[in-house]
């Protein structure tokens, strides 16, 4: 990769990066590419994440790849066999020598004059290095690997134990036999309860609010029976396809008849749980599918609270104290440990400093075109995965669009394509994603817009995007294709002025 020109840059060696990698090596034979990686070994989240538990929270049949079936038998899967799903992925596509490790990009720059993006690596010594490339591709997720969100809870400092946030997961943490509290409720708390329930004294889940928890089996006895009877790719097809269709019809469900779809979750709670359960702890305030429902696997958040080894408190905390929590209502929690399962840090691109002709990207400022690129920002795509399906889906259809728009580009002998908003016409804007979550609230003033029209707006629907990113013309009057030179002639003369006061 040194001091090579490359056709595609990839940012990121997790489920989104390897994937495009793949889908790179099938659809562009002969195209450069490399990917960098931040950390020193690839997997992202499900590297990154070491807490009791770590395990996917949608099935492995659409978190999968579309060209690679899962084989394992547990379609909710623990982290280590997403782990050896990515690394046979490498080793099938040979991709062992396009990942660079250590390698966390902290800025970016565009060039129309050379139709070129020049990135800064920063290495795992703390030096730098630079590489240029025609199309960057960031697949580095959503939230910050940094830090997570933390809140500041009163008297932190005096709590006697430690306080472990999920996202930095001490190797040696020594619960057994203690008592813990786990702040928060959504899918990282409810993994992590009942795993550490299996040997803690007790396991108390603290909640500001409840989240609705819906139980599922482990195993896809549907996928099962089709591998007993069909090929492997087949088999998967199926049942890809199966709960891609299940997972819709019950998203529009929920959407369509809110109130009868809230009932029918909470009868599945009281059904778990028995009917004298107080459904305090279990029913939210919010619509469901305003916030992602969380999963859990063969009813095992049920089961450790029911044997009495776990419990749910609905309260806010006054007070962090020596020996544990202070509840506004009065209530005391003992623990030995707390964990602050509260969430995570949002932002997009990375921390990378992004700038087109001298100009910084402000991605607040900027609209989603295809859930795939950003208005004004030429050769650059970003992987964002579906609110309400599994993120390897839409992961999938950006790859295989990203591969379309630079196979039209060669052909047509232009190198540049930036997606371009209507000159003279007025766009209504709303959030990219329409999610009422407190990580996703934090974070709206800084994450890239959608528009009031197509192709400005997101579809969070798989079979539309089928159409949208993998049959639709990729030259619809909207993607402006252009030449080195002459783009930057387009450019208004005081992004000019700053690119000669730069270069100077």
């Amino acid at each position: 990769m040194k001091n090579e020109i490359l056709d595609v840059l990839i940012v990121g060696a997790g489920l989104s990066g390897i994937g495009a990698a793949v889908h790179l090596t099938k659809r562009c034979p002969g195209k450069s590419f490399a990917i960098v990686e931040g950390r020193e070994r690839l997997g992202g989240t499900w590297d990154l994440f070491r807490y009791p538990g770590i395990r996917s929270d949608s099935d492995m049949y659409t978190l999968g790849y579309n060209f690679k079936p899962w084989t394992a038998r547990r379609a909710i899967a623990d982290a280590p066999s997403i782990l050896n799903y990515l690394n046979e992925t490498v080793e099938e596509y040979g991709l062992q020598d396009k990942i660079h490790f250590n390698r966390k990009v902290v800025d970016a720059s565009w060039s129309s004059e050379n139709a070129l993006w020049t990135v800064s690596l920063q290495h795992g010594d703390g030096s730098l290095s630079t590489v240029q490339c025609n199309f960057l591709h960031m697949c580095s997720g959503y939230y910050s690997y940094e830090e997570g969100h933390n809140p500041d809870f009163p008297g932190k400092a005096d709590f006697a134990g430690p306080i472990v946030h999920p996202q930095f997961w001490p190797e040696n943490l020594d619960y057994s036999g203690k008592k813990v509290v786990v702040i928060g409720s959504g899918a990282t708390a409810v993994t992590l309860v009942p795993s550490m329930a299996a040997t803690a004294e007790h396991v108390t889940m603290l909640q500001r609010s409840p989240t609705y928890i819906v139980s599922r089996p482990g195993e896809d006895k549907w996928a099962l029976r089709f591998r007993k009877f069909l090929p492997a790719k087949l088999a998967y097809l199926l049942t890809r396809w199966k709960n891609v269709l299940m997972g819709i019809f019950m998203f529009n469900l929920a959407r369509k008849k809110p109130e009868g779809f809230k009932q029918r979750l909470l009868e599945m709670v009281k059904d778990e749980m028995g009917a004298d359960v107080d459904m305090t702890h279990y029913t939210p305030s919010y619509n469901p599918w305003d916030q992602r429902l969380c999963l859990v696997p063969d009813s095992d958040l049920f089961d450790s609270i029911k044997s009495g080894r776990a419990s749910i408190v609905t309260d806010q905390i006054e007070t962090f104290t020596k020996g544990g929590i202070k509840l506004k209502s009065g209530e005391t929690l003992d623990a030995d440990i707390i964990v602050t399962a509260t969430g995570l840090k949002m932002l997009t691109g990375g921390n990378a400093t992004i700038s087109v002709d001298g100009q910084p990207v402000n991605f607040g400022e900027k609209i989603n075109y295809k859930g795939v690129m950003f208005s004004g920002i030429p050769n650059f795509g970003m992987t964002m995965g579906y609110t309400n399906a599994s993120w390897t889906l839409k992961a999938d259809l950006t790859s295989e669009y990203v591969c379309r728009l630079i196979n039209y580009m060669d052909k047509n002998g232009t190198p540049i394509a930036t997606p371009t908003l209507p000159a003279g016409e007025v766009m209504g804007t709303e959030p990219m994603l329409d999610f009422s979550s407190g990580y996703v609230q934090r974070a709206i003033s800084y994450l890239p817009k959608q528009g009031d029209r197509k192709p400005w707006r997101l579809n969070q629907n798989f079979p539309k995007d089928i159409i949208n990113l993998r049959h639709k013309a990729v030259d619809d009057g909207v993607m402006v294709f252009s030449k080195p030179g002459a783009a930057a002639a387009s450019l208004p003369e005081q992004q000019h002025d700053v690119e000669a006061i730069a270069a100077e």
